[in-house]
């Protein structure tokens, strides 16, 4: 493994709340706990980092309680730092509501991890570069991110995928290698419901495309086919973090060498293994991943 796994998107603290339902409008329900965990870009980070690749964080933090944890964070996990911190905010808090069934439900406040006041890092040819929708929906820092040289580019468009602007979402296609999203996403960008013809009709326009399908695993679509790599039934406790667990290992193997249906195979083990953990950064290590290949097959 030669090249580096670079996040160009948002580090920021999520605030997880355990809750029955989510409470209707104008009500209220009581949550079960309330923890504080560096969350947002970290997960996919820390999935990489975990999966034995070299990262760099090159996202924006803060120089207040939260700008801490979020650098203690990383540096427990061994991945450096692109930027200074931002002298005048503070890290951005994510509210995540997770529910009976282990959904997860957001509300984010921004912060430092949007700022642009450094550019970000040109990608050496065997670098991935990790593009997160959120960095999209945000004009300066889209501008940024589009901006970058060099590399492979997996871009993850979000939840929020329906809000980027389209020139923008245009412009980010054309420097897309690798599109790695789930179901929901895949039919909001194509109209799709199906996830197999929703991933079919992204490779017209990426080379690869991985659509994650939950517990089905994923789909892989390229050069005109498509193939789903089947997942690993597990009970579930928390699904924060299961989509960036599997990003990050995917580029973690796609990075080491790994063909492209045996990194998503182990992504989907990856992700297998972090929704039967709560809190959002809950990737396994590799040796993890690795003690369930058999089972998986």
């Amino acid at each position: 493994m030669t090249g580096r796994f670079v996040h160009t998107g948002q580090v920021i603290v999520d605030l997880v709340m355990r809750v029955p339902a989510l409470p209707p409008v104008g009500g209220d329900v009581l949550a079960s706990s309330t923890r504080e965990y560096v969350g947002g870009g970290f997960n996919v980070l820390a999935a990489a980092a975990r999966a034995g690749a070299t990262v760099l964080y090159a996202g924006g933090h803060g120089t207040g309680r939260r700008g801490d944890m979020v650098r203690d964070a990383l540096a427990a996990e061994g991945i450096a730092l692109w930027a200074p911190p931002t002298a005048d905010a503070d890290s951005g808090v994510c509210v995540v509501l997770v529910d009976d069934t282990g959904e997860r439900t957001f509300v984010t406040g921004t912060g430092a991890e949007t700022a642009v006041a450094r550019p970000l890092p040109a990608l050496a040819a065997d670098d991935i570069g990790y593009v997160s929708g959120y960095s999209l929906l945000v004009p300066e820092k889209a501008e940024q991110v589009l901006a970058v040289s060099g590399g492979v580019v997996l871009v993850d468009p979000g939840p929020l995928v329906a809000d980027i602007d389209a020139e923008i979402w245009a412009a980010t296609l054309a420097r897309t290698d690798v599109l790695s999203c789930n179901s929901r996403e895949a039919q909001l960008l194509t109209g799709a419901a199906d996830p197999a013809a929703a991933a079919t009709a992204l490779a017209r326009q990426v080379a690869l495309v991985v659509v994650r399908t939950g517990a089905d695993g994923c789909i892989v679509a390229r050069g005109g086919r498509v193939q789903p790599v089947p997942g690993l039934e597990v009970q579930v406790v928390d699904t924060n973090g299961a989509g960036d667990a599997h990003c990050g290992v995917l580029a973690a193997e796609l990075l080491r060498g790994a063909g492209v249906l045996d990194a998503a195979h182990r992504a989907n083990i990856a992700a297998a293994i972090a929704v039967t953990r709560p809190g959002p950064a809950t990737a396994p290590t590799r040796a993890e991943v690795a003690a369930l290949l058999p089972a998986a097959r």
